[in-house]
């Protein structure tokens, strides 16, 4: 599990390791620089099937999730697509033409509204319908949304050697 006094926010790859997973920490804050996380996520088609992830809690107000897709196209989700005033969030935004995804989110304010590819997950056992109610949770922080996620598909503990409290 990722503590309360873990860090808010970090970078990480998750890629399959034979029949387990390997989590690494690219960077303990969050980075604002879309083309180093692109990068991290390798070559198309080098990692294997399904291909790694780059996932991005950014100070734990909401992720960030990137996977290359067919063709090398990078897939892109983002737990809350309005916090447009954060840099990493705006280039994911505008980078992938990602719009709000209002479909059951809450309504009692205008945040924690999904956005993006909410498939990114299925081929890891995560499907969108299952993920929906995680990212849209309005009592989960960022970094919680994405422990319930690793939790789902089997690298929790991998998540929490790599973050660390």
């Amino acid at each position: 599990m990722i503590e309360r006094e873990g860090p808010s926010s970090f970078a990480v790859r998750v890629a399959r390791d034979g029949a387990g997973w390997r989590v690494d920490l690219l960077a303990d804050d969050a980075g604002d620089e879309l083309p180093v996380l692109e990068r991290a996520l390798g070559e198309p088609g080098a990692g294997g099937w399904p291909p790694p992830l780059v996932i991005v809690v950014d100070s734990r107000l909401y992720f960030v999730a990137l996977r290359h897709g067919p063709g090398g196209m990078v897939r892109a989700l983002i737990s809350d697509a309005t916090m447009l005033e954060w840099v990493l969030a705006a280039e994911v935004v505008e980078r992938y033409g990602i719009g709000v995804d209002t479909e059951g989110a809450f309504d009692d304010d205008e945040t924690g509204w999904p956005g993006g590819d909410l498939d990114l997950f299925s081929d890891d056992g995560l499907p969108a319908e299952e993920l929906r109610p995680i990212v849209t949770a309005d009592d989960l922080w960022a970094d919680e949304m994405v422990q319930r996620i690793a939790t789902r598909l089997g690298f929790a503990d991998e998540l929490a050697a790599a973050v660390g409290p």
